[in-house]
């Protein structure tokens, strides 16, 4: 482990992660009571895609569609669930700039389509790793994946109640995380966050 806390780089070297301290340091946990999943309706572009998640989309498609919003069945004919951002990356398809593909209104809180199947038990994929792991953003830097906090006005409410049940981001999203890196790159993240905290 190798720790930098320079005033412009404050990150953890983890096996091949780089991760920012703000991921020890910060509180969060989801409130959907308050932002109504504002996250899947803000925004400019869709939810980032990795090119191995989009045949797992593919294959689910037709179990996903019933759990989907009659206008994004529309859309979903018309140009697809994937698109490219202007940087080249793809991400899911957005209904005219604004909710992803994917996003379905349940009594004025929004949730996902994918996610709701998924729960249903009609499909294998969970959702998109980054729609998983937010508010955490992963970004490549050379071999390395730097995992950031990405920091959203629509996610105060979260950082509210992070910060009242005193429950840090990467406690929060074990799970995601777990998913992504494994059981054991996240029970060594643990003893890393007890080192990191012990030393504060």
């Amino acid at each position: 482990m190798y720790i930098s806390t320079s005033p412009d780089i404050r990150m953890i070297l983890h096996e091949n992660t780089l991760i920012s301290l703000d991921i020890f340091e910060k509180e969060f946990v989801c409130n959907l009571s308050k932002c109504k999943g504002s996250c899947c309706v803000e925004g400019e572009y869709g939810a980032p895609l990795l090119a191995e998640e989009i045949p797992l989309i593919e294959e689910n498609l037709e179990a996903i569609k019933p759990f989907m919003a009659p206008k994004a069945l529309k859309a979903l004919e018309k140009s697809g669930f994937y698109e490219a951002d202007p940087d080249g990356d793809l991400v899911t398809t957005c209904l005219k700039g604004r909710d992803c593909v994917f996003a379905v209104n349940e009594n004025g809180v929004y949730k996902c389509a994918m996610e709701n199947a998924y729960a249903a038990g009609k499909t294998n994929f969970h959702k998109p790793v980054s729609c998983h792991l937010y508010p955490i953003r992963i970004a490549e830097v050379g071999d390395y994946e730097a995992l950031n906090y990405s920091k959203w006005n629509i996610c105060d409410d979260a950082c509210s109640l992070g910060k009242e049940l005193k429950v840090p981001i990467y406690k929060f999203l074990k799970g995601p995380l777990t998913r992504k890196y494994g059981e054991q790159w996240y029970s060594d993240l643990e003893q890393i966050a007890q080192e990191f905290n012990s030393g504060r």
